[in-house]
This record gives structure tokens, sequence and C-alpha cells, in this order.
């Protein structure tokens, strides 16, 4: 049996990696977050990965508040590139493979054509030049690595867009939402099993494991603005949307214009199956209609 250790198991891609787990039967699954495990340590890091014995690290930690990391910066370098390195050593160290998970905003956003994993990365952000020092950590420390660089992640877990905009939606009767930001939204839940139908082919002997970048996001491609009317639709909730530029909403992390990734190259080396983001939305809103446990209760109030 592949034994995994999860990092980060509290945010979004933790819990639902979480929720699906029992799905695989090959794969022994330890989860974990700063309570359990800190992985700014490295002592503790390189001495728990020692004892658990694993095959796997999927890293699913990260610093993910955008612009607070234009003034966090000290934090956001610890949590998006240090930790990552740390994670690299220990793996170095300890034999095990890692999964890392990146992010769409090592691009800038000025080239519109799809970004495939061998574009240079040049990020706008502290946030995503922390995510792409963080690669460049992992790489360093442990070339036999696989980053998956990801976009636009929601889930019926944590706080994110969707649930953002469904409450949002409730409370208002106008939204103004951005319409110069395209990209393919990703719903977790997807993103979790594809790692682990992944590690899984690798287990059974069909695949081998190939390190590397790789890009994975829903497919299809929207801006936010069509995002929330996708969602509002769906949920019936009537609340009228108006399209603004960028420039109308001033964030203090600039954020890419064009972010849609090319995923040939996972689709390809593992012969994973993508959903279209409008279907994946709303499987994600059917769970959040028909289960409060999950967090319909905090965006219905």
């Amino acid at each position: 049996m592949t034994k995994i250790l999860v990092c980060g198991a509290n945010g979004q891609l933790g819990q639902s990696i979480r929720s699906i787990h029992d799905q695989y039967i090959d794969l022994e699954m330890v989860f974990t977050d700063i309570e359990e495990l800190d992985i700014c340590n490295p002592d503790q890091l390189i001495t728990y990965t020692q004892q658990a014995d694993i095959d796997y690290l999927i890293n699913c930690a990260a610093y993910t508040a955008v612009d607070k990391a234009e003034h966090e910066q000290v934090m956001a370098r610890k949590l998006n590139a240090d930790a990552v390195k740390n994670i690299g050593i220990a793996a170095t160290q300890n034999n095990f493979k890692v999964i890392h998970i990146s992010t769409d905003y090592v691009f800038d956003g000025k080239t519109f054509k799809p970004y495939s994993e061998n574009v240079l990365a040049v990020p706008e952000s502290f946030y995503g030049q922390t995510k792409l020092l963080g690669e460049k950590y992992l790489m360093e420390t442990q070339p036999d690595s696989m980053i998956i660089r990801t976009a636009w992640l929601y889930s019926e877990f944590g706080n994110n867009f969707v649930k953002t905009m469904i409450k949002l939606g409730k409370q208002k009767s106008e939204l103004s939402i951005v319409a110069d930001q395209v990209g393919s939204p990703t719903y977790a839940i997807d993103l979790a099993q594809a790692i682990l139908t992944i590690i899984t082919k690798i287990h059974n002997g069909i695949y081998i494991f190939k390190p590397g970048i790789y890009h994975y996001s829903n497919e299809g491609v929207c801006s936010w603005y069509d995002f929330t009317l996708y969602i509002h639709r769906i949920m019936g909730i009537d609340c009228k949307i108006t399209p603004i530029e960028s420039k109308d909403y001033p964030t203090a992390a600039p954020r890419p214009f064009y972010s849609v990734l090319n995923k040939s190259k996972i689709k390809t080396s593992y012969k994973i199956n993508i959903p279209h983001w409008g279907w994946s939305l709303e499987k994600c809103l059917c769970i959040l209609k028909a289960d409060r446990s999950v967090g319909i209760q905090e965006i219905t109030n």
C-alpha cells in the first residue's frame, strides 16, 4: 500500500482530498496541518516524515491571501517558499516523492494564449513571486518532484469566490464584477481526484512517476463576471451583475488578465480526464444546496 502525507489538510484542497480518500483503497493517507506538523520547522519535518515512513507528500499548504501578501511578505515567503525548500530537503533525506501545488499567478497574464509549462514565468504580485520561488527551491533540493499549477480554486470547503458570490448575491441587489480577467475555475474535488488517480496509476504500475511541472484546471474559459452570472443562475439568486474593468476595482496585488493554463501535458502523461468548469460548478453548488454540514450555513446567513 502506498502511504501519503497530506500537508495543509485544513485548506480547500486538503479537505477535498480528505473527503474522497476512502475511494482510493490502495492509498493510506495521513492528514496534517500546522497543529500536527509545522513544515516551516525543518527539523520537525525531517523527523516526522522519517517516522511516518511515507511514499508521497502532497503539499497543499500555502499562504494564499494575495493582497495581504504584499504587506505580510515575511510570512508569505516563509510558507510559500522556505517551507517548500524544507520539504525538498526532507524528501531527499527520507526518500519520498513530493507533489506540490502552485498557481497561475506565476504568470503575468499578458500573453493571450493558454500557458504551457515551458513558458517563462514572470509573476507580478509578491504572492506569485513567492510561489515561483517555492517551485525553484523544490526543484533545487529535490528535482524528482512534481509541481502542479492550478487556478481559481473553489470548493464546498473554506472561503472562496463561489461562496462569497452566493453570500453577497443574497445580501445585495447589485454587484460590480471584474470582466477583463480571464481564466479557468477549478473545482478542488476534481484536482484532488486527479492527484490521487495519478498516484494510484503509478502504484498499479500503469505509469511511472514523471517529475516536473504540470498544469491543471477545469476545461473551459470565463471571466469573473461570467463565473458570477453562472453561480447566481444555478442558485436562483436575483442580483444585478454589472461588468467592470480591473482599473475600476483596484487591489493591492496585481492580477493576471489572462491565466488560462494549457493542460495537454498532464492529460497526455497520465490520461487524466478533465471536466468542464460549468459541469463541476453545478456539482459543487448541488452539494452546497443539499448538505448544510459542508458550509451552506455560513453563506446563507
